[in-house]
């Protein structure tokens, strides 16, 4: 099959192995210039010496973007408020990235008036449907080069050949046995012994959270501030939404908090297994969790539970620039509006515990809920609601129950609603 006429191509660029291979086969096999865009979501230290590597590597230049406000205040903090979570344990730190780096490589190909937008993501995972669904949501009009479909490299070992072939500058060792994703909001570990699910992950894997048992022996409490939803302080300190997660990364990860290991269904249509850090996430999640239960009543809570679990499909599957993701937002907006106050939390080895929450908005009426006496609650009036709320089991009970004078129930008389 003939590939098409590409003269200049954006390729979304981590300086990995694969990214780095890609640039000289792209200009080998579309004769196009490429372009590397490198999006700093939180990636700290791998991302130096970047544009001298990707320039080596044969591309005109390198575009880089600080975009770690935005990946904090636009879509870390939307999903922190809808409650998301993917198979009740992924807190969705590589699937809430996506968008928003392609959402950028779109933008610098329409600047730079580039046809075509590259990745380097596998034909078998989840990242090529995130990132091209964003490209179709952004700019369908966009060639998309997905080289991981089309090449003939298999393996590591291919990859580090062909870059010695062509002179790229990578790592002449075969490097870690594990494939991994970080950003501000987590690490993801897979392959490896990994891909056994028997197999225990190793202490070595963990990059960021201290393991549990070597934590401090002394547990030490963080109080989170929100408002409407919102985190905006730890500690009565007012911090930006990325400095906020930054430093209750550090705080979490010093007690070994957030560390998850599952077996996740891939939308691709088979399973993989993972195991995540996330510190600072776990902690938002349980502070606005614990702050939600004092704010929102009843109906609106159970409502937007049955909601998050929808909102984690659609951002575990790429659908984030989407009308029925846009829609859901806009409600769980509307729901957060009273979301204000502070939560306590406890940290100690691994664990998270509540110590207390706070709200001005609070529906908790303590007068209400006390189980000593009281004005406002008349006892009595429960047993009439239990007699309606219960009425229907009554009934169907009733079915099974035989009419004579032992049980004292009359057999109902249906002929006076028979039609003459």
């Amino acid at each position: 099959m003939s590939k098409p006429k590409i003269n200049k191509a954006v390729l979304a660029y981590s300086g990995g192995l694969d990214t780095s291979v890609i640039v000289p086969w792209l200009r080998e096999n579309y004769g196009c210039e490429v372009i590397c865009f490198c999006a700093d979501v939180g990636q700290g230290e791998e991302l130096s010496g970047l544009e001298e590597k990707s320039i080596a590597s044969g591309a005109s230049k390198l575009v880089k973007e600080d975009l770690r406000e935005e990946f904090a205040s636009d879509f870390l903090v939307p999903m922190i408020q809808s409650g998301a979570i993917y198979e009740s344990q992924y807190l969705l730190g590589t699937s809430i990235a996506r968008p928003l780096i392609a959402k950028w490589q779109v933008a610098i190909a329409e600047a730079e008036g580039a046809e075509a937008v590259a990745h380097g993501c596998t034909g078998k995972g989840n990242d090529q449907v995130r990132f091209e669904l964003t490209y179709k949501s952004l700019n369908p009009t966009l060639k998309v080069i997905a080289p991981w479909r089309e090449w003939d490299i298999h393996s590591r070992e291919d990859a580090l050949a062909y870059a010695k072939k062509h002179n790229v500058p990578v790592a002449a060792k075969s490097g870690s046995m594990y494939s991994r994703d970080r950003n501000l909001w987590h690490v993801s570990h897979e392959g490896g012994l990994l891909e056994n699910p028997a197999n225990a992950a190793e202490e070595d894997i963990f990059q960021w959270t201290t393991a549990p048992e070597q934590a401090p022996d002394e547990a030490e409490e963080v109080e989170i501030g929100f408002e409407a939803g919102v985190p905006v302080s730890v500690n009565g300190e007012s911090l930006t939404p990325a400095a906020l997660i930054e430093q209750l990364n550090e705080l979490g990860a010093r007690h070994g908090v957030g560390r998850v290991d599952l077996v996740e269904n891939r939308l691709v249509g088979m399973k993989s297994r993972g195991v995540y850090e996330t510190p600072g996430g776990t902690l938002l999640y349980s502070a606005h969790r614990e702050l939600e239960s004092l704010c929102l009543d009843r109906d609106m809570l159970h409502f937007k539970q049955q909601i998050a679990l929808r909102y984690a499909e659609l951002v575990y599957y790429g659908k984030w620039f989407t009308n029925l993701r846009q829609a859901i937002q806009a409600f769980i907006t509307e729901t957060q509006r009273n979301v204000t106050g502070w939560t306590r939390l406890k940290l100690y080895k691994g664990n998270v515990t509540t110590m207390g929450r706070y709200s001005e908005n609070s529906l908790y009426r303590e007068d209400f809920a006390t189980f000593g006496e009281d004005d406002v609650y008349n006892q009595m009036d429960a047993e009439g609601f239990i007699n309606l709320f219960g009425l229907q089991m009554k009934v169907q009970a009733m079915l099974g129950i035989p009419h004579d004078d032992k049980t004292h129930l009359t057999k109902p008389d249906y002929t006076k609603f028979k039609r003459d």
